[in-house]
């Protein structure tokens, strides 16, 4: 079975029963606790998951593109907005 980590807290804790979406319900609770804006959350959001895309199809864009369900064209405009170098 794969384990997975759910941040709870300030700590990290191993987790193979919990579903994604579980996960995210218990970051958002942090986030909103923090008082991070929803502008805020969505950009980081999003540059860590083209980040993490990037690394897994080490920078290929067109592969990560096809990856995540967008243009590379797309993914080329959004990683210089959010100021990814290693897209660009």
């Amino acid at each position: 079975m794969k384990k997975s980590l759910a941040l709870r807290g300030n700590t990290m804790k191993k987790s193979s029963s919990l579903t994604i979406h579980q996960k995210l319900e218990t970051l958002i609770k942090e986030m909103v606790e923090k008082e991070i804006q929803y502008k805020d959350a969505l950009g980081e959001f999003e540059k860590v998951f083209i980040e993490t895309a990037s690394k897994t199809y080490n920078g290929n864009k067109s592969k990560v593109a096809k990856a995540i369900g967008i243009h590379r064209n797309t993914l080329h405009s959004r990683a210089k907005a959010l100021k990814i170098k290693k897209m660009i």
